[in-house]
């Protein structure tokens, strides 16, 4: 099992979320986002990039495991087994659609991290029950950038009644900014999952991009200390 430290802070890529030319220097610019989160001391990186081809996933994991080399970061890919054991990621993450963790864990290696993602309290309750996932996302808590207009968002209170559920560990993930670690530590998650606020612009340059980062991870630790895990 998975050694948690609390809090746990993810990084959930979407190379959509950059404004740039070409698909290929939105790629570029979510690598060296992710190194810098690996070096600001980000906890996980899940790959969660939809409309590669395998090829081009598969890669793109490799650089992003190589950027990031030496670091506490661990790596994961969001759905592909496949990709994840071929690119010797630390881990996978599974939608809520996808096949058990339970029956993931028979065919992947000792040490392996699987998370799974849920929507309510049922889900997050069977997660547990069959066995298998090391820890478990749910969203999307607050309203996203990354979702529709009208997207329904569940609150902290329902994120506070999937923590109180469940004993894994459970990350809050959607409209995730570090102004609301202190109400998502306080609702019982044992860490965030974002987008966004691993997005860094063109603007900011290299280092105002690290400090950005850096500030941000900084933030949600500091309201977690604050918070008691029995809040």
């Amino acid at each position: 099992m998975w050694s948690v430290r609390r809090p746990v802070v993810s990084m959930v890529t979407d190379r959509r979320r950059y404004r740039a030319r070409t698909d290929q220097d939105r790629i570029e610019r979510l690598i060296e986002d992710a190194a810098r989160a690996a070096r600001a001391g980000v906890d996980l990186i899940q790959v969660r990039e939809r409309g590669l081809d395998d090829r081009t996933l598969l890669a793109l994991v490799r650089r992003i495991g190589t950027a990031c080399a030496g670091s506490r970061a661990i790596l994961l890919v969001n759905g592909r087994i496949d990709v994840a054991l071929a690119a010797a990621a630390g881990g996978v993450h599974l939608a809520a659609s996808s096949p058990s963790a339970a029956r993931v864990r028979e065919i992947v290696p000792s040490g392996f991290i699987i998370g799974r993602s849920v929507h309510r309290v049922a889900e997050a309750r069977a997660a547990e029950q069959t066995g298998g996932p090391d820890y478990l996302i749910f969203g999307t808590v607050y309203p996203s950038a990354g979702k529709p207009a009208g997207h329904p968002s569940s609150g902290p209170e329902a994120l506070r009644r999937v923590c109180h559920a469940v004993r894994l560990p459970v990350l809050a993930i959607g409209g995730v900014v570090p102004g609301r670690a202190h109400e998502i530590a306080a609702a019982g998650a044992a860490g965030i999952a974002a987008i966004g606020m691993f997005v860094t612009t063109e603007q900011d340059g290299g280092e105002d991009a690290e400090r950005t980062i850096s500030a941000g991870i900084a933030a949600v630790r500091r309201a977690f200390e604050a918070v008691s895990p029995e809040a």
